[in-house]
């Protein structure tokens, strides 16, 4: 049976390696999990009870397509608590993930043949999503002066039909300001471009706040997602925000595409919304887990890191150790039983030379992970000093 030109999308190399690594606990090892963005915790426990309660009382079934209105106006609220930011929840559309959003602010945005700026390193599957979709993904190479963020510089006379930046961002887990925001924006609208702001990981901040496009425009799209500050990976819910002569079109294609986002996921993710001592202990581990990973990484040999604002990642330049990431990443996991993503994923050009570390499981992992690492490195002879 014939394919699609459409369907020739890559890999996503970090499930090959979620993949490898469950064999090798199938065959018995005790792996440490560094490949996969997903936190070590669960859906919060309010989430869970509140959901149980729901069923008992009444059957589940599909919502409309814009999602539950009581769920779409407490991220209004959400965004008045975070940002100060007055949202009319009418702009407020949940997605099946952040997943979903991409699907429906792609096909919303963007006619076939179009060109999508997104910055490399970056999120593996905009690219793929992008070329699924009948669209070009343009990749902009971005410095380490500007701290892995694309700049207006790198997508002049480019034209682009689009711009899709993220902070924080994976795999770097570096932030845009509001300076650096804002001149992307304006460049964006300069060319007539659409600005797309991925926000999945903000309440996943050290020590600044993430800062949302919608603190200076109302003309773009914003995608977040419940899957990482509120730990629900596994419920596939999501929203975007979007401008108000948007809704009706994302609204269709909603209808369409997917009828509705889960209706006990939405009713979980509005629990969720109000388990801040337990979201907020969370972000206590991660905080530890980031600290122990900048100060124990350069130890075992990964020096040249780039500087982790917020999510929780940490993106390595193994240019000295490696040109291959991907092999030396099959060797970690063999020999070290250790997981790791390399940077391939994230970056075609440059990702042969790097990887990327996730610090999302719980601190006991971290610290075993970085005594294997240490021991890892000294047989292999990268530093002097064995755990």
């Amino acid at each position: 049976m014939r394919n699609s030109t459409r369907s020739g999308v890559d890999p996503f190399i970090v499930m090959d390696v979620m993949e490898a690594a469950r064999r090798a606990e199938e065959a018995g090892r005790h792996i440490i999990h560094m490949e996969v963005g997903q936190p070590g915790t669960g859906a919060p426990k309010g989430a869970v009870q509140a959901l149980g309660k729901a069923m008992e009382q009444a059957p589940l079934g599909y919502t409309v397509a814009l999602g539950l209105p009581q769920l779409r106006q407490r991220i209004a609220r959400l965004y008045g608590e975070w940002y100060n930011v007055d949202l009319n929840p009418e702009r407020v559309v949940i997605t099946p993930g952040s997943s979903g959003g991409f699907l429906l602010a792609f096909t919303a945005l963007f006619d076939s043949g179009d060109r999508v700026g997104i910055g490399a390193p970056g999120y593996p599957s905009y690219r793929q999503i992008l070329k699924a979709l009948g669209l070009v993904p343009v990749d902009l190479p971005t410095a380490p002066e500007n701290r892995l963020q694309p700049v207006p510089a790198d997508f002049a006379g480019l034209d682009l039909q689009g711009l899709m930046v993220a902070s924080p961002a994976n795999p770097t887990g570096t932030m845009l300001d509001h300076a650096a925001m804002g001149a992307l924006i304006e460049a964006a609208h300069g060319q007539e471009a659409s600005f797309i702001s991925d926000e999945i990981y903000h309440g996943l901040e050290y020590e600044a706040k993430a800062v949302t496009a919608l603190e200076l425009t109302d003309e773009c799209y914003v995608i977040n997602s419940f899957s990482k500050y509120f730990s629900m990976t596994g419920w596939r819910v999501g929203w975007m925000v979007v401008p108000e002569d948007q809704v009706r079109v994302v609204e269709r294609i909603a209808q369409n595409m997917f009828i509705c986002a889960p209706h006990a996921s939405q009713l979980a993710a509005l629990a969720a919304m109000d388990c801040d001592e337990e979201l907020q202990a969370n972000l206590d581990v991660y905080r530890r887990n980031r600290a122990l990973m900048l100060e124990g990484l350069p130890k075992v040999g990964f020096t040249n890191i780039a500087p982790p604002d917020g999510a929780f990642y940490v993106y390595a330049d193994v240019s000295d150790l490696t040109e291959d990431s991907r092999a030396f990443a099959a060797e970690i996991l063999d020999k070290a039983g250790v997981a790791v993503t390399p940077g391939l994923d994230f970056d075609p050009v440059r990702g042969h030379q790097t990887l990327r570390f996730s610090y999302a499981r719980s601190t006991a992992d971290i610290e075993e992970g970085l005594l294997r690492l240490q021991r890892f490195m000294a047989e292999r002879g990268a530093i002097t000093t064995p755990a």
